[in-house]
């Protein structure tokens, strides 16, 4: 759930109100492909249940990761307009929060405030990944310092802070769309 957490750690309640209202709660059938490498997608996903399969066609098709139930799908293309860069494919029956990326420019666009969180809340989950990317492709190993080395088990204190607001803000999108 760990993508999710960056997101609803920047957002107000007003910002979540606004994803509740705005996003569609989507009923996803295992089996069935929900983004597809190359082709343009018209929604940015929380995923609230289920588990999804990432591929990508340079590898064959190979599995390059599993996520579930709080992570977020299509963020990329959304912050660069370009089309998803991996197929993500439902394991389980699965169910999203898809925000219509229409609407989520619209914002962006029109609430300055709104749009400082979202692309700051972006740029540290993906910093994130890209650090998790090289950690296991090695690189820099040799060039590490002590105080720089970060342990599996160690937690960012910055994400800690406000941990249990994003994991209730979570919990409010999950109750609140259960109805839908």
């Amino acid at each position: 759930m760990k993508k999710v957490l960056f997101i609803l750690r920047e957002f107000t309640d007003s910002d979540i109100e606004w994803l509740i209202k705005k996003g569609c709660r989507r009923s996803v059938k295992s089996g069935t492909i929900l983004v597809e490498e190359g082709k343009q997608i018209d929604s940015l996903f929380i995923v609230l249940d289920g588990i999804f399969s990432i591929t990508v066609k340079a590898l064959n098709h190979r599995e390059i990761a599993r996520i579930g139930a709080g992570e977020i799908l299509g963020e990329m293309s959304c912050v660069d307009s370009r089309p998803p860069s991996a197929t993500v494919t439902a394991l389980s029956d699965s169910v999203v929060l898809a925000v219509n990326q229409t609407e989520l420019t619209r914002a962006l666009q029109t609430d300055i405030p709104f749009a400082a969180r979202f692309y700051h809340a972006i740029a540290v989950f993906l910093s994130d990944r890209l650090r998790g990317t090289m950690q296991r492709m090695g690189y820099g190993d040799n060039d590490k310092l002590e105080s720089d080395i970060e342990y599996d088990d160690e937690i960012d204190l910055a994400v800690l802070d406000n941990v249990s607001l994003a994991g209730a803000r979570f919990d409010t999108i999950l109750q609140r769309l259960r109805g839908q």
